[in-house]
């Protein structure tokens, strides 16, 4: 994607930006999210912005991948997955929700242009 920049994240994981803006980053473990049989917190959470709540909540809700949100993320418009089961993914539907989460926050200007390159508006 175009115009990305990757800053380090307060425990040096790389968050990936458009324009001074999130759009994916690599979490630190939280309490948040952890294994519920070991209660260990999950080292490996990735987490990508959604264009709205509606987008959210379809991929959260849908059993067949592995995404999830917690509570703490209620009201933002991301979702978590865990980088050890990005192989659950197809490349095309791991690149719909990177291009999604670059669309979300990239300008109108950038998106815009974007799109039209890839004729996809």
């Amino acid at each position: 994607m175009p115009h990305v920049t990757v800053v380090q994240g307060g425990g040096e994981n790389p968050v990936y930006q458009v324009g001074g803006k999130s759009f994916v980053f690599f979490r630190t473990p939280r309490a948040d999210a952890f294994d519920p049989e070991t209660g260990e917190r999950y080292d490996d959470v990735i987490v990508f912005w959604v264009p709205a709540e509606e987008d959210k909540l379809a991929l959260v809700s849908d059993e067949s991948n592995p995404f999830f949100t917690t509570p703490h993320f209620d009201g933002h418009l991301s979702v978590l997955v865990r980088a050890s089961r990005l192989g659950e993914l197809t490349v095309r539907e791991l690149t719909e929700v990177i291009q999604d989460a670059w669309l979300s926050r990239a300008s109108n200007r950038r998106a815009t242009t974007w799109l039209q390159e890839h004729r996809l508006s």
